[in-house]
């Protein structure tokens, strides 16, 4: 970790007097403050702070800690920092998450196309669903599809994601069609295995219903439990822009179409706003436009 930065958040952290409040300050979630002072204390390899329910103080160590952390950062400030990285010049790599059917549908073209104005940048993309340390990961960017975002962490809004209740022909002949949500409470249902017991949520003409589902398969990523809603296994609830192509072509059938299921944020998730890399300022910044621009990722918002 920076030990620039984490000498700027345990001062600031003596500074404010809590740690919300050097959050607040740095504009940093709560968890990457806490880890550079763990951080910092492990460097020094002595405990900095006496914590209490009302107040925090500095040990001994923490005060011989504080008067070198606040000569690091005015020796830091007289040095003149020179971006190398504006307009065609940007270079470095970024390391990027995000589940594997946002990757395979959108992200993949979009950072294509981003390549292309930045041909000296470098992406490395992860696919993987579930929420990781981005910081021991060394990931810059995480995108994440959800309506329950933690109020820790710093995200940028980048669209949203239509979602669409189907399954194949097979499924439908052999357990019938469902009528309103709650007959799928009798179906066999495809869900997310992060999630448990799922409950689907629904919108008719402003009134708002949801329903519990449960099957025989689980899965952690949404593209198998779509090739699983294909060979007929049941009834899923997936992203619009996965399921569009199978409904196009019969594969799939849409079921209640005259219920809307709840749309979901797709957000950037990254570790602070604080001396972000050009890389990553331009990279969230393309992304914004071409969520709102590119026709084939309109075509999915319905």
């Amino acid at each position: 970790m920076d030990r620039i930065t984490a000498a700027e958040v345990f001062v600031t952290i003596v500074e404010r007097g809590s740690m919300i409040a050097a959050a607040e300050r740095l504009d940093m979630s709560r968890a990457m403050v806490t880890r550079y002072l763990a951080q910092m204390e492990q460097w020094t390899g002595a405990r900095l702070l006496h914590r209490s329910t009302r107040k925090l103080s500095l040990t001994d160590a923490g005060e011989r800690t504080l008067v070198r952390c606040r000569k690091m950062l005015a020796l830091a400030g007289e040095i003149d920092l020179v971006d190398s990285q504006q307009g065609d010049d940007l270079r470095g790599l970024l390391r990027i998450t995000c589940s594997q059917s946002l990757g395979q549908t959108a992200l993949v073209g979009a950072v294509a196309q981003y390549l292309k104005r930045h041909p000296q940048v470098a992406v490395d993309l992860q696919m993987n669903n579930q929420a990781v340390n981005l910081v021991e990961e060394r990931i810059d960017l995480a995108l994440r599809i959800t309506n329950e975002l933690d109020p820790n962490l710093i995200a940028r809004p980048l669209s949203t994601c239509a979602s669409v209740v189907c399954a194949a022909p097979a499924y439908l002949a052999a357990h019938g069609t469902p009528r309103d949500p709650q007959d799928l409470a009798t179906h066999n249902c495809l869900t997310y295995s992060y999630f448990g017991k799922s409950l689907w949520h629904f919108d008719r003409q402003g009134v708002k219903s949801a329903v519990a589902v449960s099957g025989n398969l689980s899965a952690n990523e949404s593209v198998v439990l779509l090739a699983g809603t294909v060979q007929g296994a049941g009834i899923s609830l997936q992203p619009y822009y996965s399921a569009a192509p199978l409904l196009a072509t019969g594969d799939l059938i849409e079921l209640l179409p005259d219920y809307m299921p709840q749309a979901m944020g797709i957000y950037g998730i990254y570790t602070s706003r604080r001396q972000m890399p050009a890389t990553l300022r331009t990279m969230l910044d393309f992304l914004v436009e071409w969520f709102a621009n590119d026709p084939d990722w309109l075509s999915t918002l319905r």
